[in-house]
């Protein structure tokens, strides 16, 4: 789901929970708390999915072929030779 389809359902829900709280006759107070609520739960939601879809996400074909040259390079290095934070792998 792209950002800004999330904003304009968010915005959707939290009036519908205004309407519903104003026609249910609640305090001001009430009414404030209530779409605060429905914002952090909504919020928390769309964290959780976006979690969720980067967990589940395959690697691309150019991370495959980023991960081979590495094994590649890492083979050609001598058994004694360490890599330092200096030297590039490329």
């Amino acid at each position: 789901m792209s950002l800004p389809k999330f904003i304009i359902g968010m915005m959707f829900a939290l009036a519908i929970v205004i309407s519903w709280s104003y026609v249910d006759g609640a305090s001001p107070g009430t009414i404030v708390l209530r779409a605060v609520i429905c914002a952090v739960i909504i919020q928390a939601g769309y964290f959780l999915l976006v979690f969720a879809m980067i967990g589940k996400a395959t690697p691309t074909s150019a991370d495959r072929i980023r991960e081979a040259d590495r094994g590649a390079i890492l083979n050609k290095v001598a058994d004694g030779e360490k890599l330092s934070a200096r030297r590039s792998l490329h």
